[in-house]
């Protein structure tokens, strides 16, 4: 495919990136400032660099990789001078496809290409599309298939996300992606405060990991909540209290959540529901 990249920031260079690498070719770098399209094109080939609303060279697909906020705005603006491409797609997983309208009432097909994965840096992003899910979303069945078939040849597993299930697959990748961060947040204090490496937690995050995806996250739960072990997380809840209280409202509300899971909230209320601040 001959690909226009609008946006060169990480996302959307490491697509093209991984692009390139794979056979794709890159017909032009668009931003709003020179610079940054004269860099991000030293990285992709040299292919024209171009700025918001200059002509647009024919293409196969116009990839737009900008914020979520700005997306129905650079349709607009690019909607004039992008009549010589056959598709445009923008990369976010929460925002409706219809945001691209003026380049639809132009005749081009219209979708989004939602890559299921982090993207720290545009060369460690572009590696890590190997082995991620992308979600597709389009009523154009021809440009499914062509999107299915990009997706696949980054090594990537497409699937079809419907329009209106974007706000919960939004709202579970992020769960997915920063919520056990959280969790490690905590635990890094408390071992700390035992004066244990983080770094001894890794093999048990991995397992814990793997056991999540092997056999579900609810199988996967083990430890005093499963248990039913009240006596040891009324400890845990005053040593936790006693180095890091500032931490303790989170603790109380993770068993929560912990009991709610596994069917003992009425045994974990108490624990939950306590003023006591150890």
């Amino acid at each position: 495919m001959r690909i226009t990249l609008i946006g060169p920031g990480r996302a959307g260079l490491a697509l093209a990136l991984a692009a390139r690498t794979s056979g794709h070719e890159i017909a032009a770098v668009v931003a709003r400032r020179p610079d940054a399209a004269i860099e991000a094109a030293s990285r992709l080939g040299d292919p024209p660099s171009l700025t918001i609303g200059a002509e647009l060279p024919p293409c196969d697909l116009l990839m737009l990789a900008v914020r979520d906020d700005a997306i129905g705005d650079v349709a607009k603006a690019i909607a004039p001078t992008a009549g010589a491409a056959d598709a445009v797609v923008h990369l976010s997983g929460l925002v409706p496809v219809d945001e691209l309208a003026p380049l639809a009432e132009r005749d081009i097909a219209t979708g989004s290409f939602h890559p299921l994965q982090t993207i720290p840096t545009p060369a460690k992003g572009a590696e890590r599309l190997a082995g991620a899910w992308i979600a597709i979303t389009t009523r154009d069945e021809a440009l499914r298939s062509r999107l299915g078939k990009l997706a696949t040849s980054l090594r990537a597993r497409p699937f079809d996300l419907a329009d209106d299930a974007k706000p919960v697959y939004h709202a579970a990748a992020a769960a997915a992606a920063n919520f056990p961060l959280v969790a490690l947040a905590m635990a890094a204090d408390l071992f700390e405060a035992a004066d244990v490496p983080f770094e001894a937690a890794a093999p048990l995050v991995r397992a814990v990991i793997d056991n999540a995806f092997g056999i579900g996250p609810r199988s996967a739960l083990t430890g005093p909540v499963a248990r039913g072990d009240v006596g040891t997380v009324e400890a845990q809840v005053r040593a936790v209290a006693g180095v890091s209280p500032e931490w303790l409202s989170s603790f109380r509300a993770l068993v929560g959540e912990l009991a709610l899971v596994t069917g003992r909230v009425e045994q974990f209320r108490h624990i939950v529901e306590s003023e006591d601040r150890g």
